[in-house]
């Protein structure tokens, strides 16, 4: 499977984080909003597969199809980035700045993606509101309500909790991320990811992209959930769970156990500029 080695793993990651910081705004937004969209895919594949055949375990062995076509054909995921960027920043060769513009361009991608995708897939479900018997209707409700009341009813505790829940789940994305980068191989990459995004899905902690599309969708079709009780009990301390747990448990994990400090050293800003002998023979 064309294994890398840590230490080579180590630059590639970085070099891919630095990669992320120098993409037009353009890339970032279309690289978000359709990887936001593939994930909502993801999610209802995993949800039809869990509701047909009754057992959950299929639908999370199934899920991380949507991060294997993200991670091919390299768009933008930020749970993945949340640990990519920072090590490229932490080693100077990206700067604060452009990293969290790619965050804030691509979480907004994100959302754009998400909620399109939910607004057509429950639009065809529901026969444009004019059918709910379909029992995938009820799946999302259920997911809704369950990413949300269950905090909201807990009160600040429950938002430790979700953040605690994000975090093991960017765990496992983020190694998954990481992973991809071990082989240079399509098979090798698919197989290194694929089992860290089985164990998040299936343990149902909370990723912040999924959610953009799993509440939403239940929303749309009569969860009771307000947009409000989203953000507050689920999207925006999911986010933080999502960048802490990629940060202190992956990147930071990862890059300590292959390097014993930190190095600095800069790309050059620019190449060197060779001068041809016959210039130097002219002017002589």
């Amino acid at each position: 499977m064309s294994y890398v080695k840590p230490n080579q793993l180590i630059d590639d990651i970085i070099q891919s984080g630095l990669r992320k910081t120098r993409l037009t705004l353009g890339q970032m937004a279309v690289r978000g909003v359709l990887a936001g969209a593939i994930l909502g895919a993801a999610t209802t594949v995993a949800l039809t597969a869990a509701a047909q055949t009754g057992l959950p375990i299929v639908g999370a062995v199934l899920f991380p199809v949507g991060f294997a076509v993200i991670l091919l054909l390299d768009l933008e995921l930020v749970t993945g980035s949340f640990a990519l960027i920072p090590l490229a920043i932490m080693e100077g060769r990206a700067t604060l700045a452009r990293g969290l513009r790619n965050f804030f361009v691509v979480i907004l991608a994100h959302l754009v993606g998400a909620v399109l995708y939910a607004v057509l897939y429950t639009t065809s479900i529901t026969y444009l509101g004019t059918d709910m018997s379909d029992p995938m209707v009820q799946a999302l409700i259920n997911l809704a309500e369950h990413k949300v009341l269950p905090y909201e009813a807990v009160g600040a505790g429950g938002i430790l909790v979700v953040v605690i829940k994000a975090m093991l789940c960017n765990w496992m994305v983020a190694i998954g991320t990481i992973m991809f980068y071990t082989s240079k191989s399509t098979g090798g990459k698919i197989v290194a990811m694929w089992l860290p995004v089985t164990i998040f899905f299936s343990l149902g902690l909370e990723h912040a992209v999924v959610n953009m599309f799993a509440i939403p969708a239940g929303i749309m079709v009569g969860a009771d959930v307000t947009i409000g009780e989203w953000w507050v009990w689920n999207q925006a301390p999911v986010l933080v769970g999502n960048f802490l747990g990629a940060i202190l448990f992956t990147a930071l994990p990862v890059y300590f156990s292959h390097r014993t400090r930190v190095n600095r050293v800069k790309e050059p800003l620019a190449a060197p500029v060779s001068v041809p002998a016959e210039s130097v023979l002219d002017r002589s």
